[in-house]
């Protein structure tokens, strides 16, 4: 279940702050001053909201993942052919990353290596994006050309490798355009499995 995110305005001027500085000179680089100073307050109301920068990512961070997963949510059609829907999936996740590609690195690099702090984030994210790829391939359109919907467990192994594929591209500099041809391919060959597969079948447990 997703948690509620923070809001507030004054979280909301912290967050972007938080994000201006990411995009200026990185997470690592970025300290509590440099919040403040884009977000236009003061160390003392930063810490009324969070208990440090560490906090201040994890809401930055759920807020871009919901941001991400309603964006591939609006843009794809259940009732289009699936091949289109993966398609539309794929071009949202990849728009979202070329409007935001130093906050998708925080995602990718920086939140797992917060260790306990960030792990309910992390698991709630990969939790979500799961049950998004298993809802959108038990779509109208994949019914029809007979697919089984992809099990939790390739779904996340897909995923896993596109963060893996995103994070390459990104730090490369390359264009983010990069990621759709072997996302396409991959989400493609998940829900087209060799004849006599079972894996679709069998239950995830965590």
């Amino acid at each position: 279940m997703t948690e509620t995110p923070v809001m507030a305005p004054m979280v909301d001027r912290l967050v972007d702050g938080l994000t201006a500085s990411i995009v200026e000179r990185g997470y690592r680089d970025t300290t509590v001053a440099d919040i403040v100073r884009h977000a236009r307050t003061s160390k003392r109301t930063f810490y009324e909201h969070f208990a440090g920068k560490e906090q201040c990512l994890i809401e930055l961070l759920r807020r871009n993942n919901s941001d991400l997963i309603d964006g591939i949510r609006a843009a794809v059609d259940p009732d289009d052919e699936w091949q289109v829907q993966i398609r539309s999936a794929v071009g949202a996740y990849v728009a979202h990353i070329r409007a935001r590609p130093a906050i998708t690195l925080c995602w990718i690099r920086e939140a797992p290596a917060l260790g306990v702090v960030a792990r309910p984030l992390n698991r709630q994210v990969m939790g979500d994006l799961t049950d998004l790829l298993v809802t959108v391939t038990q779509n109208p359109g994949f019914r029809r050309a007979g697919l089984t919907p992809v099990s939790p467990p390739l779904a996340l192994i897909l995923l896993g490798g596109l963060r893996e594929l995103t994070a390459f591209i990104v730090e490369e500099g390359r264009d983010v355009e990069d990621i759709t041809e072997p996302a396409v391919a991959a989400a493609t060959a998940l829900v087209t499995p060799q004849a006599g597969s079972q894996e679709s079948h069998r239950p995830f447990t965590s």
